[in-house]
């Protein structure tokens, strides 16, 4: 299991690295140790929808040695909001609040940031935050495409950063021991996953191209993009289902299922093979100015043949399994076959049709080692926390989900939409992460970047 933890580890004492990059940084920064007991200063980027969850989760652990000290977003009509919200959760102290990410990057008294902007600043403004000795919290999908989730891995080993991807089930202790279960062969050799995303969307309309609003800094929301005149069916939120900007409900939700489906095959290489099909459906393509597919059926193939299926649907449906999921993820095994709803799971062997091991079920012999039973684990402290001790601790091998882990899990999502705009069976060489024989493909590994947005070659 790649980099599992069960509890957080507790460590005295960690370096918070030097700052380096962007901007001439203070010496003080250089000399701050970081004692298990000290606070940790932190950063926010981006502050609507999983931003303000991450205001509010890291706000809470003020009590444990945590200060949100500075709040950005490009857009400041959300700053007062925002301030207010972790006020109460710090004692009644505020943060700060900036437009631009590169003065909270500036600031030698942060530690740590938490990026929620947008998928196609996650790339930048991580490199740009290792660069200036920070460790970062990066959500979901951890980058827009697979080259620049190499040069995040690149930065984050080049700086010796703490790097945590916001793959929260890497964190959740039932999910965890479905995991370990798995693994151990308790359902026997692990040959098929399957994910799943079923969220039902309406259509979010049309719209003119228009003047950006005057609390917004368009250019910079736009960051690493090629321009294109501002329209507010492409912004907040819709931002998701256009290509320039997101990766549709397969890299939105579907990240974190397609992490699950990887983890519990055992694999940490790429696939060898994907294809993808699908499209918008029920939703005219004159009312709304949807790019991304809305039903997307992804099939990988590794080098051993096992195979990992991803299905996205956006328009009414059933459910799955047993377990009624709809987000969720079910793996076949050669001795039965196991389903993973939230945070419960269920196992069950050959043509029975009662499971036999899972949350809150007594397994007698039903795992690799004997009589186990499966039951809800102590809380590992959550995601957030197990970020903040690798932060303390100074050791990315104390992450549940390192930027490697997320990079890969990232990657199928990724390589599921090339293969559909494409509309061809590709065939991939991971080592070099490089499709082979077809440019068409290749190109979209990658993206043209904005100055002064721009991503090096070299981090």
């Amino acid at each position: 299991m790649e980099n599992r933890r069960t509890f957080i580890k507790k460590t005295a004492i960690g370096t918070a690295g030097v700052s380096v990059g962007l901007t001439a940084i203070s010496a003080k920064s250089y000399g701050r140790i970081l004692g298990a007991n000290d606070r940790i200063n932190m950063g926010v980027i981006g502050l609507r929808g999983r931003g303000r969850g991450l205001m509010g989760s890291f706000s809470e652990m003020y009590d444990d040695g945590v200060f949100v000290k500075t709040v950005c977003d490009v857009d400041t009509q959300f700053h007062e909001a925002s301030r207010d919200l972790v006020a109460e959760n710090q004692k009644g102290k505020k943060p700060d609040a900036v437009q631009d990410m590169r003065k909270v990057f500036e600031d030698s008294e942060i530690d740590a940031v938490a990026m929620a902007t947008p998928n196609h600043w996650h790339a930048l403004g991580t490199i740009w935050a290792c660069q200036a000795g920070k460790h970062v919290y990066v959500e979901k999908p951890s980058s827009h495409n697979i080259w620049e989730g190499r040069k995040m891995v690149e930065a984050t080993r080049k700086y010796n950063r703490v790097v945590q991807v916001g793959f929260q089930n890497r964190s959740t202790s039932n999910v965890m021991q479905a995991m370990q279960f798995l693994n151990d062969g308790g359902i026997g050799d692990v040959f098929m996953a399957r994910g799943t995303c079923f969220k039902p969307r309406d259509s979010f309309g049309i719209s003119a191209d228009s003047e950006a609003p005057a609390t917004l800094d368009y250019d910079m929301w736009l960051g690493p993009c090629s321009y294109r005149a501002y329209n507010e069916k492409r912004g907040h939120y819709n931002w998701h289902w256009h290509w320039n900007t997101g990766n549709g409900d397969t890299g939105n939700q579907g990240p974190h299922q397609f992490d699950v489906a990887r983890w519990g095959l055992g694999k940490k290489v790429h696939p060898v093979k994907v294809q993808s099909m699908g499209g918008i459906f029920g939703i005219s393509p004159h009312g709304c100015s949807q790019e991304t597919p809305n039903t997307q059926t992804s099939i990988f193939e590794y080098d051993d043949g096992k195979i990992l299926e991803f299905e996205t649907r956006g328009r009414f449906t059933n459910s799955e399994s047993d377990a009624r999921i709809k987000i969720g993820n079910i793996f076949y095994g050669t001795n039965g076959w196991l389903e993973v709803n939230g945070s419960n799971w269920k196992a069950y062997r050959e043509r029975e049709e009662e499971p036999f091991a899972g949350t809150g079920i007594e397994a007698e012999g039903a795992a690799v080692g004997g009589d186990q039973t499966f039951r809800a684990a102590p809380s590992s402290g959550g995601h957030f926390a197990n970020f903040i001790d690798a932060v303390r601790s100074g050791d990315p091998a104390d992450l549940n989900c390192d930027i490697l882990v997320g990079h890969m899990s990232t990657c199928l999502p990724h390589l599921g939409n090339i293969a559909y705009r494409v509309g061809e069976t590709l065939e991939f060489n991971g080592e070099f992460e490089k499709f082979i024989d077809n440019q068409e493909a290749n190109m979209l590994l990658t993206r043209k970047y904005r100055h002064p947005y721009v991503i090096p070659h070299v981090v």
